[in-house]
């Protein structure tokens, strides 16, 4: 009987932090119940807790209550795993390229030739205001630039697009 009580008190926690962990489980389960939603998410949210706890049960103190200590062990793994989430692109389903179609680029090449001559046939004053508003320049300053009126600004540039696509067609259509 007393060499069994020098094993027990010879014990590292370590050794028993491997047992009393299966015991914390259900706990465990309750805990990543109120963190995720996902039953899948919630699975493995226990499973990597129990890893990262049995990896480090050499850090575990004996004075230190297992529970909360694998409870901080799930919260920080959710944290992390939530962080990394944030910051990663949502992916796209499969075989999403496989319905994804481009259309060829000589074609567009085409659609900008057209649109290139169809905005030199434009008269000169239209077509330089429409260049300018193009370019992101505001309409006070490219009435300023031009010599004119905010409100003949903006009648340039809505004729010189009501030109374009009389001739090239709508934005967006081919």
């Amino acid at each position: 009987m007393e060499g069994s009580m020098d094993a027990l008190v010879c014990e590292h926690p370590a050794q028993m932090v491997h047992g009393a962990i299966e015991a914390q489980l259900p706990a465990l389960r309750r805990f990543a119940q109120r963190l995720t939603c996902s039953l899948s998410d919630r699975e493995d949210l226990v499973q990597e807790t129990v890893m990262r706890a049995l990896r480090s049960s050499r850090q575990f103190h004996a004075n230190t209550q297992l529970r909360s200590w694998l409870f901080t062990i799930m919260r920080n793994t959710f944290n992390t795993e939530y962080r990394r989430r944030c910051r990663e692109p949502v992916g796209l389903d499969d075989g999403v390229f496989e319905r994804l179609s481009i259309s060829a680029p000589q074609e567009w090449a085409v659609r900008r030739s057209e649109l290139r001559c169809a905005i030199g046939r434009l008269p000169p004053r239209s077509r330089r205001t429409l260049l300018l508003v193009a370019m992101g320049v505001s309409y006070i300053d490219t009435a300023r630039l031009c010599g004119c009126e905010i409100g003949t600004v903006k009648s340039r540039v809505n004729r010189a697009r009501k030109m374009l696509e009389d001739e090239i067609g709508r934005p967006g259509t081919l």
